[in-house]
């Protein structure tokens, strides 16, 4: 058996089926156009991606699109940019990689998209653990007759239930609506709202970090789970490298690596 033969075989233990195996295996060989620096996009957003206490570059995202690429003979180049800005150099080509992405019609004109992870994260609402014991709600819009009082960041879409209830004038007349979320903590904190929408990583950890995850909790109300993916510039990446990688990112679910990835930022 030759040795590309027996990289092949092995890439299969990773998760990557014979065809994509061969793919992958491209990125390894001397001479690859693959074999070489993918840029990635980070910014200031964690759990998914942040600079750690030590001074590197981290987080959820980073950790498991850096183990992508290096499964594929490749690392990453992290570039710090601001989301919109990302988006346009993902376009223009001079960004490779932006994970986090939402799969749009305007953005697949430009971009190839990962596939969504089989746990992606939810948006679930945040209580006080007062307003918890005081509406047992499984669903958003069961809020919507009660004098409960919800906080919101502007301009952020939180799915078709929150919508509804922002076209309830009585309901959206007590919603506060800031800048940041960490001011919505706080506010619940200091009794001025009730509950907050946010992403279930994202609050689990501003929470710890804020000294807050004993006085407000996560509750059982999914709001949404539309899921984030991975988008990669078509000015820079070919559908095979995408294949390969989506089929990457699923073996690190497969095998676990995904969920100790989490568990290294969430865990208590």
């Amino acid at each position: 058996m030759t040795l590309s033969r027996v990289a092949a075989c092995f890439l299969t233990t990773l998760g990557l089926n014979p065809p994509l195996a061969l793919l992958a295996l491209a990125a390894l060989l001397p001479g690859s156009a693959w074999a070489c620096e993918k840029s990635l996009r980070w910014d200031d957003d964690p759990p998914f991606s942040m600079r750690r206490a030590d001074g590197s570059v981290g987080g959820i995202d980073v950790d498991l699109n850096r183990e992508a690429l290096a499964r594929l003979g490749c690392q990453a180049r992290l570039v710090k940019l601001p989301w919109g800005r990302a988006l346009k150099e993902l376009e223009l080509g001079r960004l490779e990689i932006l994970p986090g992405a939402f799969r749009k019609p305007e953005r697949e004109a430009y971009a190839y998209f990962s596939g969504a992870l089989p746990q992606p994260s939810r948006n679930i609402l945040f209580m006080h653990v007062d307003a918890l014991e005081r509406w047992p709600v499984n669903r958003l819009l069961d809020l919507q007759d009660t004098p409960f009082r919800l906080g919101a960041q502007i301009n952020v879409s939180y799915g078709p239930d929150y919508q509804r209830l922002m076209d309830h004038e009585a309901f959206a007349a007590r919603v506060a609506l800031v800048a940041s979320r960490e001011s919505l903590w706080q506010m619940i904190d200091r009794g001025r709202i009730d509950g907050i929408i946010a992403d279930e990583h994202s609050g689990v950890y501003e929470l710890r970090a804020l000294g807050l995850d004993e006085r407000i909790k996560p509750s059982d109300v999914v709001v949404s789970t539309e899921a984030a993916e991975v988008a990669f510039s078509k000015r820079a990446l070919t559908p095979a490298f995408v294949s390969a990688y989506a089929a990457t990112l699923e073996a690190l679910v497969d095998d676990g690596s995904y969920a100790r990835i989490v568990q290294r930022y969430l865990a208590p």
